[in-house]
């Protein structure tokens, strides 16, 4: 919603240096966003870390007007501004010390979703790169986490990303290192429409900002601060996946690396966060859960329930068929019902114990254990 209120947040997100710890300080001292642009400098100097160059900075700044023609087109483009204070400020990203003041947003999803998960790698990916990205994505839909999908719609490993995550039906979230008011790279704009359809765009940064390389390094810090891990698939010795990594870091978020070859230029990167104990090592979905602590969900226990099944013998088969009849059965029992002498029917309970398909109950009773068997 739109309101007066929201020029002077615009404008408090506007002035250089001031992060929402700064902002918390302005604010909670002069009582109120507007108040803080009316302030004197000799006041605001005696707010603690607002020195005599940032209180110049308030004092003398044009952010109010600039605030102003920011707020046109927010109206004109249907964009959702979020303040660090608002109740749908993702509150992953509030929790980090650099988090922005203000996010501007397009799209529509709740940014406190109970799993999140930012996924970036070099810009030239290569086919094995693009082939476990799309796995993995694929894999986390399949075993119903279907966790919301962080990257920076950058070439390579973060288009890979976006793209895998809506042809899943899962939602994207693309951070952007420039206003709203552009697509960067201008080849993935339907790919920017696609992820507003079925996720969001985010950026700290306002229509018309200068566009610079260190914009997106520090777009970074909002790509880790939104999610619960970071997953880096290829990165050369140097890149903006391992800025990304180093901060997911300082934030304690777990952060997940491919490894590969000594030899793979695209692989050093990987390599050397899982040697400096920067990352673990990511070789399938298994290792995501188990580092997550994430259970898969009831679609995945049933297929490996049905694969377990398929690969049971027909002698297996025919005691497990015959224990699902029954809560319990003794051995003399199962061997009348199956039709099968003791000497064959007891190195099969035995080889269906030792799978954890059937348990031994007092008396020498069999169980099927109803959680691994359909």
């Amino acid at each position: 919603m739109i309101n007066d209120d929201l020029k002077y947040k615009i404008a408090l997100s506007l002035i250089p240096k001031v992060g929402h710890i700064t902002a918390k300080k302005l604010v909670s001292y002069v009582g109120s966003f507007e108040g803080v642009f009316k302030e004197s400098k000799k006041n605001l100097i005696k707010i603690s870390g607002i020195g005599s160059v940032l209180a110049n900075s308030i004092v003398n700044s044009n952010a109010v007007s600039k605030a102003e023609e920011e707020i046109d087109f927010i109206k004109k483009n249907k964009i959702a501004p979020i303040f660090y204070l608002d109740k749908q400020y993702p509150e992953r990203l509030k929790h980090c010390e650099d988090a922005p003041v203000l996010i501007y947003t397009l799209g529509d999803m709740d940014l406190n979703s109970q799993k999140v998960i930012s996924i970036v790698g070099t810009r030239k990916a290569t086919t094995e790169g693009v082939a476990f990205c799309k796995k993995l994505i694929k894999d986390l839909k399949e075993r119903e986490h279907n966790p919301i999908i962080v990257s920076g719609l950058a070439y390579g490993i973060d288009a890979v990303a976006h793209q895998a995550a809506l042809d899943n039906g899962m939602k994207t979230i693309a951070v952007l290192g420039h206003g709203l008011d552009i697509i960067y790279p201008a080849s993935h704009k339907k790919l920017a429409r696609d992820i507003v359809n079925q996720g969001m765009l985010i950026t700290d940064f306002a229509s018309k900002s200068i566009r610079d390389k260190n914009n997106f390094i520090k777009r970074n810090r909002i790509i880790a601060g939104l999610s619960d891990a970071t997953v880096v698939i290829e990165s050369g010795e140097k890149g903006g996946s391992l800025v990304t990594a180093d901060i997911a870091n300082s934030y304690n978020r777990d952060v997940f690396a491919v490894p590969g070859r000594v030899s793979d230029p695209y692989s050093k990167g990987c390599n050397s966060l899982i040697k400096a104990n920067k990352a673990a090592m990511l070789t399938s979905i298994e290792d995501l859960e188990y580092m997550l602590g994430w259970e898969p969900g009831k679609k995945d226990k049933d297929a490996v329930q049905r694969n377990l099944f398929v690969s049971l013998t027909n002698e297996e088969k025919i005691i497990t068929e015959i224990l699902k009849e029954f809560s319990e059965l003794p051995i003399d029992l199962l061997c009348l019902k199956s039709n099968m002498s003791t000497s064959k029917v007891s190195p099969v309970l035995l080889n269906l114990e030792f799978m954890g398909v059937v348990k031994t109950l007092p008396g020498k009773k069999y169980q099927l254990i109803s959680s691994i068997y359909l």
